[in-house]
This record gives C-alpha cells, sequence and structure tokens, in this order.
C-alpha cells in the first residue's frame, strides 16, 4: 500500500505556482513591464547630460544657430569710420578682460591702483607701446586685431580706472582729405580756357602742409626725403617722441653714436632687436624694408 500510494504522488498531476488569473497577471507585468521600465529609466539617466533642461530655448531657432555659427568671420573696418572704431572699454571686455580682470601672468589688475601707478608714470606713449608690440607674457595687441586707435584707448580706459588721468588719443585727420581739396580746385582748371589756366595755376601748384600727419620729424635728407610707410606704422610709436629708450626721430646728439656704427649695424640691431624694442620692431617687414627705415632715421639726424 505504501508503494502504491508514493507512485501516486509522483505520477500525479503538478501544479505550477500560478493558480488564479490575478497571479499571472501579476506574472506578466514583471516578466515584461518592469524591464521595460527600467530599460527607460538606464536611456534617460545616460542621455542626461545631452538633453536641455525644462523650460530651456536649447532647441530654438537662436540656439541652434548659435551652436552651428563659423568659427571665423571677416570683419571690413574703414579707418576714415570713426564711429565704427571700438571704446576703449569695448577692446577691454573684447581682449583685454582675460588677463587683467583677475591679473593673470603678471599684468597689472584691473583697478588696482597700487600696480599700475609706476605704469601710469611712464607716460601714454610707452603704454601704447606695450600695448602695441607686446610684453613679458603678453602678445602683441594682447593677441587681438585691433587698430591703433582701438588700442590707444583701451590704454586709456584701463589706466584712469586706476587712478590715471591720461587723455583720450585723438584720432588721425583723414589723409585724404588734401588731395581732396587740390583735385577739386584742379577741377575746374582742366575745362578753363587757356588764359583762366595760366591765371589759376599758381593756387593749386601751392603745396598744401597735407604730409604733415609725418609726426613731428625734422624733414629728412637725399633719397629718404619720403616717409617710408613702415616708418609711420611701427617706427613712429616710439622714436617720433623718443619713447622707452628709443633715440628720437632728428636728435643729432641721440644719433651721433648710432650713426657711427653704420647702416649695416643699424640695421641689424634692429633685426634682432635691442632693448625694450623687439624684433623688426614688432613686425614683420623684409630685411630690405628694414634697412630703408633705418636710413630714413639716419638721415634725418644728419
Amino acid at each position: 500500500m505504501s508503494d502504491a500510494h508514493e507512485s501516486n504522488e509522483i505520477d500525479g498531476p503538478h501544479e505550477g505556482p500560478i493558480k488564479t488569473p490575478r497571479q499571472l497577471i501579476l506574472a506578466v507585468f514583471y516578466a515584461f513591464v518592469v524591464p521595460i521600465f527600467g530599460i527607460i529609466l538606464l536611456v534617460m539617466y545616460v542621455t542626461a547630460e545631452q538633453r536641455p533642461s525644462a523650460g530651456s530655448d536649447a532647441l530654438g531657432p537662436k540656439a541652434v544657430e548659435e551652436r552651428i555659427r563659423p568659427v571665423g568671420h571677416v570683419e571690413i573696418k574703414d579707418a576714415a569710420d570713426l564711429a565704427s572704431m571700438k571704446t576703449g572699454e569695448q577692446v577691454f571686455a573684447a581682449q583685454c578682460t582675460t588677463c587683467h580682470t583677475a591679473g593673470l601672468l603678471g599684468s597689472p589688475k584691473f583697478g588696482d591702483a597700487a600696480a599700475w601707478a609706476p605704469r601710469i608714470k611712464t607716460g601714454y606713449d610707452a603704454l601704447l607701446h606695450s600695448a602695441l608690440a607686446g610684453k613679458g607674457q603678453m602678445p602683441p595687441q594682447g593677441g587681438g586685431d585691433f587698430s591703433d586707435l582701438e588700442i590707444g584707448r583701451a590704454v586709456v580706459f584701463m589706466a584712469n580706472k586706476a587712478g590715471g588721468k591720461l587723455a583720450e588719443p585723438a584720432a588721425p585727420p583723414p589723409a585724404a582729405s588734401g588731395a581732396t581739396a587740390v583735385a577739386g580746385a584742379a577741377a575746374p582748371a582742366a575745362t578753363a580756357p587757356a588764359d583762366a589756366q595760366a591765371k589759376s595755376a599758381p593756387t593749386p601748384a601751392a603745396p598744401t602742409p597735407a604730409p604733415a600727419t609725418t609726426v613731428a620729424a625734422p624733414p629728412a635728407k637725399g633719397d629718404a626725403a619720403a616717409t617710408p610707410a613702415l616708418f609711420m606704422q611701427i617706427c613712429a610709436v616710439c622714436h617720433a617722441q623718443g619713447v622707452a629708450g628709443a633715440p628720437k626721430l632728428g636728435d643729432k646728439a641721440a644719433w651721433a653714436p648710432r650713426v657711427a656704427q653704420g647702416i649695416d649695424a643699424l640695421t641689424a640691431s634692429v633685426i634682432k632687436g635691442k632693448g625694450a624694442m623687439p624684433p623688426k620692431g614688432g613686425s614683420t617687414a623684409s630685411d630690405a624694408e628694414i634697412k630703408t627705415v633705418v636710413t630714413y632715421m639716419v638721415n634725418a639726424a644728419k
């Protein structure tokens, strides 16, 4: 009897864990729905940093345009249009604030009167030269691309915020004004009769002092009578006023020992740099252009 009973228990029907419809529904839920929710939550966690936060306009037209805009852009400036020139504050915010706001890399901190005091004492010309040519770990123009006038405005802005009382640099007069006036005076003469042209000839012949824009310097001699463009662009910053120990243009006493060295030796010094003057004055001019400028300044001191 006992063997028959045990055989019936082994061979009899087996019952699973699911005995009611409710248990079946729960089993299906836990087997399929819960894993799906788990996968969704995992995906949301992984991609959380790439999704814009709630209420932001990260997918708006302006935000998308900002993300896909080109890295560089072309900006054309008209040197005669003073309204297009940036103010000192704008140049500071665009270029100088990176170092000067926190005083990084040894730069004088913006508004720090103690740090700026000895620099302000050197004068506007020396400060402008340092900003244009670079000094220490600061590259020329702080790595920016501005006009000399804009850099001068930024220098005055920073110096005056630290207790200086420097005057805002004046914009240079338009160079084409004198030529325009002469051309305007000559135009009627071309259409006038021969007698009228003969009478009016002396008027346009009298040269106006237009070349007065070439810095306050004595006239040069010989072939260097025409001021080289490189001198006006680079060298005049220091040599026009004798800034940072540079010999002033036309100062015979200061130039005498230098003239004695000869044109070639002076040219080599300019190319290599000397004292506060960086190589080639901070320019990318050729050796021939450097020699032309050196010859011009030497002739002006003879």
